[in-house]
């Protein structure tokens, strides 16, 4: 199928575009591999909050552990935040990997993509659809992880007032936007992440080898901002921030830091967007 602009009846249409990201959530949420990965992210807070009750009893009140294991068994709400902490440098990009990875080149290995093509919705606002869907898991990732961290450390252990990193003691409710706050900045986190994936994704019809550059990129990324000599690196890594939602259990919140990961996943979302474009509307589609 060639690039050409299609004829007046299969110009894409409003109505067109709702109804096929209607369809394209449907379908990404019901597909058993998103069950799974989803599972899985629900197992990291699980799995954590019954491996440090376990270290707690085997230890007989002993302080050796990790620090986090005094503050989870003090109080359970701070399951969810160290299993986000735990996460974001592997998990979630795995599992964002995985997804933004198959959304162009999943439809073309499996031969549908010149069909959803034929229906009068356009190259265009077919990317932004199957980009939309990617962000949607992004957010749904990061809240398995932040409620079921809620669910376990409450089921475990004692749960009470947070004591913030700047000292103040909040309630309940105050937490809970705070973590919802930190779900989202992390959501924010994952989108150039998506972006990569999105490009990577048009270039090849092998969903696999998408999935694992992008994974690999998160990887590399993650190891050049580690590295003291190539500080200079650091403001334009994706992952710089990443880990910059603990301002979020300060008081006052500090939001230099979400500001400065917003404008930096926004300038991946636009170069790699446009790439996306570039590749994706010259492209022949031949599966």
């Amino acid at each position: 199928m060639s690039p050409a602009d299609p004829s007046p009846a299969l110009r894409p249409s409003r109505g067109a575009g709702i109804s096929l990201l209607r369809s394209e959530i449907v379908v990404l949420f019901r597909r058993t591999r998103t069950i799974a990965l989803l599972g899985a992210l629900a197992l990291i807070p699980v799995l954590l909050a019954v491996a440090v009750r376990v270290a707690s009893d085997d230890s007989d009140g002993g302080g050796d552990g990790p620090a986090f294991l005094g503050d989870i068994t003090r109080n359970g709400l701070f399951v969810s935040l160290t299993a986000l902490t735990v996460a974001i440098p592997l998990f979630l990009p795995l599992t964002v990997g995985v997804v933004a990875g198959d959304t162009i080149a999943g439809e073309a290995g499996l031969g549908t993509l010149r069909y959803l093509l034929v229906s009068p919705v356009g190259r265009v606002r077919l990317l932004l659809v199957k980009y939309a869907g990617a962000a949607l898991f992004c957010l749904a990732g990061t809240l398995v992880v932040v409620v079921f961290g809620a669910i376990a450390g409450a089921a475990l252990f004692p749960i009470g007032p947070v004591t913030l990193l700047s000292g103040q003691t909040i309630g309940y409710g105050d937490y809970a936007l705070r973590m919802l706050l930190m779900a989202l900045y992390v959501t924010v986190s994952l989108l150039g992440l998506s972006a990569i994936g999105l490009f990577i994704s048009t270039l090849t019809s092998v969903p696999v080898g998408a999935m694992a550059a992008t994974i690999v990129l998160s990887t590399v990324s993650q190891i050049l901002d580690a590295l003291p000599q190539l500080d200079a690196l650091d403001p334009w890594l994706f992952t710089h921030h990443w880990l910059g939602f603990a301002d979020f259990l300060r008081d006052p919140v500090v939001w230099s830091n979400l500001a400065d990961n917003a404008l930096l996943q926004g300038g991946y979302i636009i170069v790699f967007g446009a790439l996306a474009w570039a590749r994706f509307t010259t492209k022949d589609i031949l599966s």
